[in-house]
């Protein structure tokens, strides 16, 4: 009680704060996404996305080198196919960019490569899976999932990562990577994966607003906090290696509740839409971006994430 103790002591410097820190927050945490797409040469910039860019497999493994100089560990992978179709068949398609970024970059760097496995981004309707009768058909779309980790891990991926949220995929992408003899590519499993507001400028960059009607049947209500906890035990049953929550910031109380209960490593998405708000607030003058960035990922870090998905992680690397 005061006077006695006097809490600020264990503040009064810089050298104090940090000796007494409660959680550190390391380059080794991080994990940067990148969009590809087919071609040479290639480097746009998402608008909504400022310093992030729609890249050829060229010009990514150029960026993958220099983030591995950086000490960033690993990267996740977007496809952006040049056409679409109602199988997703640019997803499965060894010709494709996810598939020649992860040869260029295991060839060229010892970089941990993940890859996004989902189809919207593949599909002419922009939906997770395939359509019957108006609807996401959940058993039709697992076939495709399981092809398309399968061509990620015969490209030489690390790690594949369901994102499209439809039931059973991880225990069908298991089957078929034991099965074609890919006992050792894990699976990060977006187990917890919201409907969110948040992934609007995702959307910009991947071409991947649906058609039609929205993603709520299959991504998860916010307002629900058990249910993430049903999500993420069903995944680890199935023989996920890693647990995923998303989007981080307004979920940091799942990113808490999960770590809690599940002792696999636990990644957390800082998504698009979390990193554009500080974009331009920065822009704008509104708040300090190296000050912001380091405090978003070290809160992230404290409710319990292992890796950060982010796409700050360049930056926040250059601070680190």
């Amino acid at each position: 009680m005061y006077p006695i103790t006097r809490h600020r002591r264990l503040r009064a410097t810089p050298e104090l704060r940090r000796l007494v820190r409660e959680v550190s927050l390391s380059v080794d945490d991080l994990v940067q996404p990148l969009f590809v797409r087919c071609g040479n040469e290639i480097k746009r910039e998402v608008e909504s996305m400022p310093g992030v860019f729609v890249m050829s497999p060229d010009i990514a493994l150029q960026e993958c080198m220099e983030l591995e100089k950086l000490g960033i560990g690993g990267v996740i992978l977007f496809g952006l196919p040049a056409s679409k179709d109602s199988a997703a068949s640019a997803a499965y398609d060894d010709a494709e960019a996810v598939q020649l970024t992860i040869r260029a970059v295991k060839q060229r760097t010892k970089l941990i490569v993940a890859t996004d496995v989902c189809l919207c981004e593949y599909m002419d309707h922009g939906h997770c899976g395939v359509i019957n009768n108006g609807e996401v058909d959940n058993d039709e779309t697992l076939p495709l999932l399981a092809r398309t980790a399968l061509s990620h891990a015969k490209a030489g991926a690390d790690i594949v990562a369901p994102s499209d949220m439809m039931d059973g995929r991880v225990k069908a992408i298991r089957a078929a990577l034991d099965e074609g003899g890919y006992q050792n590519t894990l699976i990060l499993s977006y187990a917890v994966k919201y409907s969110s507001a948040f992934y609007g400028p995702f959307r910009d960059a991947a071409d991947s607003t649906p058609a039609f009607g929205d993603r709520k049947s299959y991504q998860m209500d916010a307002a629900n906090r058990r249910e993430a906890l049903k999500e993420a035990l069903s995944d680890v049953e199935e023989g996920a290696d890693i647990i995923m929550v998303k989007p981080a910031l307004a979920y940091l109380d799942i990113i808490r509740e999960v770590r809690d209960k599940i002792n696999l490593p636990l990644a957390a998405y800082n998504v698009s839409g979390e990193y554009s708000m500080v974009k331009a607030a920065a822009h704008l003058g509104w708040m300090d971006y190296n000050s912001a960035v380091l405090e978003i990922l070290t809160s992230i870090k404290r409710a319990g994430s292992d890796i950060i998905i982010t796409y700050f992680a360049k930056d926040a690397a250059k601070l680190l």
